[in-house]
């Protein structure tokens, strides 16, 4: 049997993420193999993700970052908040940002198919599944690229916006202001111009029967209705709601 040293444990345990014993015991079936005990270790990975493949992955961080005129946002899941808060996994989150800022993938599928630490995205997630003994699960994608992007993050990591800008030179502030605007009001559009007409129908209907309910005079109720879209597009439209930071502006 080969002699593992901990100095070899400790890079494997670098190397993968995986703990001290699995790493040992990789090294060991592997005969000191660096490259064989990573693929233990991923191939375990891989049997923990198969037999957990019907669990839900309903835990997990949002993050997003801008880099100058690109932007990036992704969703990782896991399966407990337990995990979700571990150093280790918000580094992997961190890292596959990275790596989708500096490829700029045109999807889900691409971004999974990036390089990192020798592997596909999708198969450092099937290790780490290993690692942690959850179900990992990279869930969500998006990008922008314009003149400037902003990103902000809420605290919990769980709630994460980018804003796409068409000027340069605006106070990085500005940008992270109206993230965070976003993440706050949620929005459903930049003005009133480009609200979907299916939901300007619906805000119209729910106000005449609104109206209605309340024994309004028939001859006023789309008066009524109207005034009550007016409302919905001051609170749900960017460039009219209150800004959060003072709602006099």
């Amino acid at each position: 049997m080969a002699q593992i040293t901990a100095t070899e444990v400790n890079k494997l345990r670098k190397m993968t993420g995986a703990g001290m014993m699995d790493c040992k015991k990789a090294l060991v079936e592997a005969e000191g193999d660096f490259d064989k005990a990573q693929q233990i270790i991923r191939e375990k990975g891989m049997a923990v993700a198969n037999k957990r493949s019907d669990r839900e992955a309903s835990e997990g961080v949002v993050l997003a970052k801008s880099v100058g005129s690109k932007g990036a946002i992704i969703a990782l899941n896991c399966e407990t908040d337990f995990v979700a808060k571990n150093e280790d996994f918000i580094k992997l989150a961190e890292t596959i940002l990275d790596k989708a800022i500096e490829g700029m993938p045109a999807d889900l599928e691409g971004l999974n198919n990036l390089e990192l630490d020798g592997m596909k995205i999708s198969q450092k997630i099937i290790e780490q599944t290993g690692v942690v003994g959850e179900k990992i699960d990279l869930k969500y994608f998006d990008k922008i690229e314009n003149e400037q992007v902003a990103a902000y993050i809420h605290s919990d990591k769980k709630l994460a916006t980018l804003v796409g800008l068409t000027k340069s030179g605006i106070d990085e502030q500005v940008g992270k202001d109206v993230a965070m605007q976003v993440a706050a009001m949620d929005p459903v559009a930049v003005n009133k111009d480009q609200v979907a007409q299916k939901d300007i129908d619906q805000e119209l209907e729910i106000g005449r029967n609104q109206a209605l309910a309340e024994g309004k005079p028939a001859e006023l109720v789309d008066k009524i209705a109207q005034g009550k879209l007016g409302k919905f597009f001051k609170e749900n439209t960017l460039l009219s709601q209150s800004f959060i930071k003072d709602n006099k502006v």
